[in-house]
């Protein structure tokens, strides 16, 4: 193996040893980077994706009942039965004036039809130029043709009027049309040099008295249409007379018909475009700035960038994910600066008690005299233990939060608890005397976590039990006030100072008694209960009493719970 070759393999493997998991790392990171970039292109499409789903729903939806009008032969069905009504009718009219005035008999009492007047009397009744009427007698001739007794009379395209792409626009579809399967199949009309009674079906079946309406494929349109109606004389079938047409009139409507149907279709499509482009913007165009910003706060780019896009003006569903967005973002931003007072505060109360244990042996070891040193080693004991107990309350106070969401809620008698913690509390405190005042027959139901509650109502009779001065007396009132239940903890100590009301309850605060030893607590108590009283909906509230049936001042704090 050549020198290059080494050193590219030695450079190939530190660059996959370099990453996280070695050559798993490497990959992951690779497909992690190709779909950001996937994600990027796609936030950057002209149309994006939702957009097209609207524009193809609405499409379809549109297309589906013109393609099935297209496809059905109802609407020239109904034009092919009336017009073939109508001949059978002008068939009626003729047949009948021809039994009356055409009809003769032999001598021998054969009855016969007269071609003269029977093709007279057809000319004055054929006044429609585009109607064939044709007459057979019973051995199959045909006697009278109207086509070749008169000047035939056509419509002629109008000249001046060449609308070539309209028509073949129309042409193209017509045949697309026709291209589709139809359910009837037609035989196809010939026209017969010499024609007899038997080329056609229907003759054949008026000599048996019937009227008979065929349609056939064939003409300038498409379609022949033929009524056969018999020639009576005293109820005797002595010929048939056989009416026809091409159907130039029914395929001009119909064509007509689709015409107008895709004019409207074409201005509804283009309407429903214009409408899908709208909603798909509505919708498309926010979510797209919503999940842009939503990126920045992850990527997080500063505050500035991170501010989510405000659509709560728009009161649909939009505005809702919006305002959610954005009170999700305050709360984070919220919990992103307390976590941050919280280290900044963690550090500054473990930074004393390390300073004072640094001094303490520094000092230590230049001392000769073994009580000076002692001295200095109870105080280095003191920091441990203050150190140990700071940590201790830290980290219960940092899993706080995780712990109460995964607490499960119970129904909790609030008032059996209070009865329960006094007792315990006149049982071993020796300096403070407890009174309760609780209806034991009434239940105070709150919905909440026990553990946690009974940790708030424990250092809240601490407090009180540590404030109150020799033999002094801290009242426990619960009751029902309304829709919660209300508990408040009295005592006679010297009360909160005006301007600490609110204070008390933040970290680390501590205002101990006069004589208490220093560093005995680490000021997170009040904290602590405040947040799991939050966390069970409710609130926790401290004031002073002021004099009270002549008794000293003392401290109140208040704590109010939904009731159940």
């Amino acid at each position: 193996m050549t020198s290059k070759s080494k050193k590219a393999k030695h450079l190939c493997s530190d660059k996959l040893a370099g990453s996280a998991d070695g050559p798993n790392g490497y990959f992951r990171s690779i497909t992690m980077s190709l779909k950001k970039w996937r994600e990027n292109c796609q936030r950057q499409r002209i149309i994006s994706p939702l957009t097209l789903r609207i524009l193809a729903v609405n499409i379809v939806a549109l297309l589906i009942p013109i393609g099935f009008l297209f496809y059905s032969d109802s609407y020239r069905d109904g034009l092919i039965d009336a017009e073939l009504e109508v001949m059978g009718n002008k068939g009626r009219l003729v047949a009948a004036a021809l039994g009356e005035t055409s009809v003769g008999e032999t001598h021998a009492g054969r009855q016969f039809i007269n071609p003269l007047m029977a093709r007279d009397t057809i000319r004055r009744l054929s006044d429609d130029p585009k109607l064939r009427t044709r007459l057979f007698v019973l051995n199959g001739d045909q006697i009278v043709d109207s086509k070749q007794t008169d000047i035939q009379v056509e419509s002629l395209s109008p000249s001046g009027e060449n609308y070539i792409i309209w028509d073949w626009a129309f042409g193209l579809i017509d045949w697309g049309i026709n291209w589709l399967p139809s359910g009837e199949k037609l035989s196809h009309y010939r026209e017969e040099v010499l024609p007899r009674a038997n080329h056609y079906d229907e003759v054949v079946r008026a000599f048996s008295g019937n009227v008979v309406g065929v349609i056939r494929m064939g003409g300038k349109s498409g379609l022949m249409l033929s009524v056969a109606v018999p020639v009576q004389n005293v109820r005797r079938v002595v010929g048939a007379i056989l009416l026809s047409q091409d159907a130039t009139d029914i395929e001009s409507a119909i064509r007509d018909f689709r015409q107008k149907v895709i004019v409207v279709s074409g201005a509804a499509l283009v309407i429903t475009i214009l409408l899908s482009l709208y909603l798909a913007g509505t919708i498309a165009r926010p979510v797209l700035r919503l999940a842009g910003a939503a990126e920045m706060v992850r990527l997080g780019h500063g505050r500035e960038s991170q501010q989510i896009p405000d659509f709560s003006s728009r009161g649909d569903e939009i505005g809702d994910l919006s305002r959610v967005l954005r009170e999700m973002t305050d709360a984070l931003h919220e919990r992103m600066d307390a976590t941050e007072r919280f280290a900044a505060d963690v550090s500054h109360e473990i930074k004393n008690p390390l300073t004072s244990l640094r001094s303490a042996v520094e000092t230590a070891l230049r001392l000769k005299d073994h009580q000076q040193q002692k001295k200095l080693m109870g105080i280095v004991l003191e920091d441990v233990q203050r150190l140990d107990r700071l940590i201790t309350d830290i980290s219960n106070a940092s899993r706080l939060d995780s712990e109460l969401s995964r607490e499960e809620m119970q129904s909790i008698d609030v008032g059996r608890i209070i009865l329960a913690l006094v007792a315990v509390e006149n049982s071993v405190s020796s300096s403070a005397r407890f009174e309760v005042e609780v209806d034991p027959s009434m239940r105070l139901a709150v919905r909440g976590s026990e553990s946690r509650l009974v940790q708030v109502f424990r250092n809240l009779l601490g407090n009180a039990a540590s404030f109150s001065p020799p033999n002094g007396k801290i009242t426990v009132r619960a009751r029902k006030n309304g829709n919660c239940v209300e508990v408040m903890i009295e005592d006679q100590g010297p009360g909160i100072p005006i301007s600490k009301l609110s204070a008390i309850f933040d970290r680390f605060y501590t205002e101990r008694p006069e004589g208490e030893k220093f560093g005995a607590h680490s000021g997170l108590g009040l904290s602590i209960s405040k947040q799991i009283i939050e966390a069970h909906r409710g609130k926790i509230l401290a004031e002073n009493r002021g004099h009270y049936d002549g008794e000293s001042s003392g401290a109140r704090f208040i704590v109010v719970l939904p009731a159940e």
